[in-house]
């Protein structure tokens, strides 16, 4: 291929990533007074946070989960999903999570994962964080300069 044909189609190809917008959303807290038993049910907590994926509208690309002991130790899993992740850590001896649903993609909706494990984990209290990490059109052109 000829300089002119790679320099008119890197151009092409900015020209197109100038029009792209990453939407990202990302939704994180923290939850308190949970049950013991929902808190080291690693099953439990796998099931739920595979379907807090389908609830989001996510593409599964795989899931993990680990049991910590110890007397800090409870349940991590992670969903690793095409539009981001989702990330729960429990600590069983302080009947208290972590949560965190990162979607980046138009159609998928960290919310609705975020508040179908609050539903399912019942905790007594918790909190909610929102963050857009939507990238504008405006600030890709800043950095690019």
């Amino acid at each position: 291929m000829g300089e002119r044909a790679l320099e008119a189609e890197t151009d092409a190809a900015d020209e197109n990533s100038a029009e792209d917008v990453i939407v990202g959303k990302h939704v994180y807290g923290n939850l308190y007074g949970i049950e013991r038993k929902i808190l080291e049910d690693e099953e439990f907590l796998r099931r739920t946070v595979l379907e807090a994926v389908a609830q989001s509208n996510m593409t599964l690309i795989e899931i993990k989960s680990w049991r910590i002991g110890g007397k800090k130790g409870g349940v991590s899993v992670i969903a690793l999903v095409n539009e981001s992740h989702i990330a729960l850590h429990t600590w069983v001896e302080y009947s208290y999570a972590t949560l965190d649903v990162y979607t980046c993609g138009e159609h998928s909706d960290p919310w609705k994962g975020f508040n179908y494990i609050i539903e399912r984990l019942r905790p007594k209290f918790h909190t909610a964080h929102y963050i857009d990490r939507t990238q504008s059109k405006e600030l890709k052109s800043f950095l690019k300069t």
